[in-house]
């Protein structure tokens, strides 16, 4: 039984499954996000220990050191990575890709479980963990800068205002902030003049805490009605803790002013970030999980100039850095060679075929299975990226073979005098499950790139599902809707008067067969050479292989240069600042 005779004679039904395949395609093409790379989860966990005071040496001995020997009996992680600083100990730990984000929490708060006893018993707070994905790195930079306004202020205007309205646009997954300095009131104790009053630092840190009691006055209570005093003690700016009593000295108060300095500041004085040579508040932009990556930039882009008239006029908000910018050209690049790759496949087949209608009919299966691909791509979460839309041009190469084949072997049935249906029919049945088998050894190929392991397995899992989608779909227009147009709009070779383009196509083939026919014969006139240069090829492919660089990607500019500075840890805040805003001046000098 012919698997294709019911679509012949069905010429309705068949334009419906190619035009259901079509839309198909068309809506999960709108609606597949776009990205360099397929995405690619990895299970990665941060862990954090505070232990203010601490020197690093402390840190790596007393919370690293006995924290890494718990993680270490955690199955099924790959890589553990530490630092340990003044006052911070962090640890990053990365599973293998089949291990589940679930799962790996579980382990990592069990085995913190189990080092608490070996921890100091100081800490202020345990250890705290929180998932870390490399691959979700920011899409869009921005730097806010002013030349009068303190950061702290700036700080706070970013995260009430600009912060929160980014974070609504669509595709926005997380809106962070770097370089800011949250406000806080910093109190620093003059000792000499704490032991000249007769006070040490406990009674200076319990005075505090009880002038910053967050908790209600008291209450009212009548015989029918409630009503609880809501107001506290807490303290906000600089001026109101000065005035604080500390105690009493011979009748007079002791004040905070009068043993410590206070001022406004910063919570963290020790973080900072610069836009150029200005200090700047970042902030960074991440798309949500299957997110079209461009659609979220450009409409976030888009709302800058609204966002930036509210707020106050001496706030600057600039790009600082863009992902897109790469990503937008290399697609682009490659949508232009998936253009120019189904032009020259038309050409080609015109060039051989010498028949517009069978060049047409031939052709139909390329944007067919092409645009089909893109709605199994969309149910499966695939995106458009460097890796599907190679698949895809490859594709168009393989895409065409079924329907030549099966063009091929009912046009030889026309020549020899049939009708056109009646060499469909028996041309399709013949050739049918040729091209079931065709397709299945095609696939077949692409087997092992599913089983692959780690991330280049997870990147080559969408580049071959893609590659098989194509192919199979354009399996089914070959064994559909070819035979049946080729029943219909297929006539006789000789029924169609030659052109001069297909005369000279024509004689250039039979020449191009005449030197090969020459050279088949000087070849086999001299077999023993002709191993000798096999051998040789053989031996220089291996060699090349050798000698060839390897790399997971290949090396490409994508126009940005990243710097990491080190020092001596025990260089200053203040010194490294120095050291780093003299890095930035020089390479602005000569960019």
């Amino acid at each position: 039984m012919s698997p294709s005779g019911p679509f012949i004679q069905r010429p309705v039904a068949t334009v419906l499954l190619m035009l259901a395949i079509v839309l198909a395609g068309i809506v999960g093409f709108k609606f597949l996000p776009l990205s360099a790379l397929p995405q690619v989860d990895f299970p990665t966990i941060q862990v954090q220990t505070l232990y203010p005071g601490a020197s690093p040496e402390v840190m790596g001995q007393t919370v690293t050191a006995p924290l890494e020997g718990q993680f270490g009996q955690m199955a099924g992680l790959q890589r553990m990575s530490s630092t340990s600083a003044s006052g911070v100990s962090i640890i990053t730990l990365q599973f293998g890709l089949g291990q589940t984000l679930d799962v790996a929490e579980q382990e990592v708060q069990a085995a913190i479980n189990a080092g608490g006893s070996l921890l100091p018993t100081d800490l202020p707070a345990p250890p705290v963990y929180a998932k870390v994905n490399p691959a979700d790195a920011p899409v869009l930079t921005l730097a806010i800068t002013s030349d009068s306004m303190p950061l702290t202020e700036v700080q706070n205007i970013v995260n009430t205002r600009l912060a929160l309205k980014i974070s609504q646009v669509s595709g926005v997954g997380l809106v962070s902030l770097s370089g800011g300095q949250r406000p806080a009131v910093r109190i620093q104790a003059n000792i000499q003049a704490l032991a000249s009053y007769g006070l040490g630092l406990d009674t200076l840190r319990t005075a505090i805490a009880a002038a910053n009691a967050n908790s209600a006055k008291g209450s009212f209570d009548g015989p029918t009605r409630s009503f609880t005093i809501n107001a506290n003690d807490q303290l906000l700016a600089a001026n109101d803790y000065k005035n604080l009593i500390l105690s009493y000295k011979n009748g007079a108060p002791v004040r905070l002013s009068d043993v410590a300095r206070v001022v406004d500041s910063a919570e963290n004085v020790k973080l900072g970030a610069w836009s150029g040579l200005k200090p700047a508040i970042i902030l960074n932009v991440q798309r949500q999980p299957g997110a079209n990556v461009i659609a979220t930039v450009d409409a976030i882009k888009a709302r800058l100039p609204e966002l930036q008239a509210g707020l106050p006029a001496a706030l600057r908000v600039d790009v600082l850095s863009d992902r897109t910018t790469g990503i937008r050209a290399s697609v682009e690049h490659v949508e232009i060679e998936l253009l120019l790759a189904v032009a020259l496949v038309v050409l080609v087949i015109f060039a051989f075929l010498h028949s517009v209608r069978a060049t047409v009919i031939a052709s139909l299966a390329v944007p067919i299975s092409l645009i089909g691909s893109c709605g199994v791509m969309y149910l499966l979460g695939y995106s458009l990226n460097n890796l599907s839309l190679m698949a895809l041009t490859i594709a168009t190469g393989f895409v065409v073979d079924d329907a030549i084949v099966m063009i091929e072997n009912i046009a030889r049935y026309i020549e020899e005098g049939e009708e056109p249906m009646a060499a469909a029919i028996k041309g399709a049945a013949q050739i049918g499950f040729t091209i079931i088998s065709l397709t299945v050894s095609l696939i077949a190929v692409l087997i092992p790139l599913l089983f692959m392991g780690d991330v280049v397995g997870r990147l080559f899992r969408e580049f071959a599902v893609t590659l098989a989608i194509t192919i199979m779909i354009s399996a089914v227009v070959s064994l559909t809707l070819v035979p049946m147009m080729s029943g219909r709009w297929l006539r006789s070779h000789f029924d169609e008067k030659p052109n001069k383009l297909s005369l000279r196509t024509q004689a250039f083939f039979e020449r191009v067969i005449g030197y090969y026919d020459q050279a088949l014969t000087w070849v086999l006139a001299r077999q023993g050479m002709t191993l000798l240069v096999a051998l040789a090829t053989m031996g220089l492919t291996v060699l090349l292989y050798v000698l060839i660089p390897k790399g997971l990607f290949p090396t490409q500019d994508t126009g940005q240069l990243q710097a990491r500075l080190e020092t001596a840890q025990s260089v200053s805040y203040a010194r490294m600042a120095e050291l780093q805003q003299a890095a930035a001046k020089a390479i602005l000098e000569d960019p």
